[in-house]
């Protein structure tokens, strides 16, 4: 669930030029394959970098209003399917690659998360990676968050959780208050 305010600020064009700007740093280390999965995409700003980056793009998103909105914006470019990154309705193994950006702490409990982890792991192939970046507490956040649901990773913890989910060579890392990136690979 997103208040006013923060669907605003995630549908606005600065937070896409943002996006548009700052991803490809992120992804550009990132053995992505051929057939990449987003779990999360919100309002487009992630999957429009991702699209034009990637030979075979699908994302899952949760909001059946957000998931029609983005069927229209990246028809031919990306399948979009509406569901729940904790309940993925993919074959095992179908993807090279799982991501998510920034979507999270949406996921309304840790158990929730953990879930999208299991899946995560499930639909990527073998030798294929999981990785993702999310924002973490500060007082600018919460105050976006009002409202929201709103589950912050706890950087300490995550190795572990995505180990338990069963990845393995995990990457944390963390700018205290502000973010933390992963990287994980399905053993194989």
């Amino acid at each position: 669930m997103m208040n006013r305010v923060h669907r605003t600020l995630c549908s606005s064009r600065l937070w896409a030029k943002a996006v548009a700007r700052e991803l490809p740093q992120v992804l550009d280390p990132l053995p992505l394959g051929e057939r990449v999965l987003e779990i999360g995409p919100g309002f487009g700003a992630t999957t429009e970098v991702l699209a034009g980056r990637v030979p075979e793009l699908t994302a899952v998103e949760v909001d059946q209003a957000s998931a029609r909105l983005l069927e229209r914006k990246f028809a031919g470019r990306a399948e979009i399917v509406h569901g729940d990154g904790a309940r993925l309705p993919f074959t095992d193994g179908r993807f090279s690659s799982v991501v998510c950006f920034t979507m999270l702490h949406h996921v309304p409990s840790v158990a929730a998360q953990d879930e999208l982890f299991a899946q995560a792991f499930r639909v990527v192939e073998p030798g294929g990676v999981f990785a993702g970046v999310d924002s973490l507490a500060n007082l600018g956040f919460r105050l976006l968050h009002l409202g929201d649901t709103m589950v912050v990773l706890d950087p300490q913890r995550l190795p572990m959780r995505l180990r338990a989910a069963g990845f393995t060579d995990v990457h944390v890392q963390h700018v205290p208050k502000r973010r933390v990136r992963f990287f994980a690979r399905k053993p194989g």
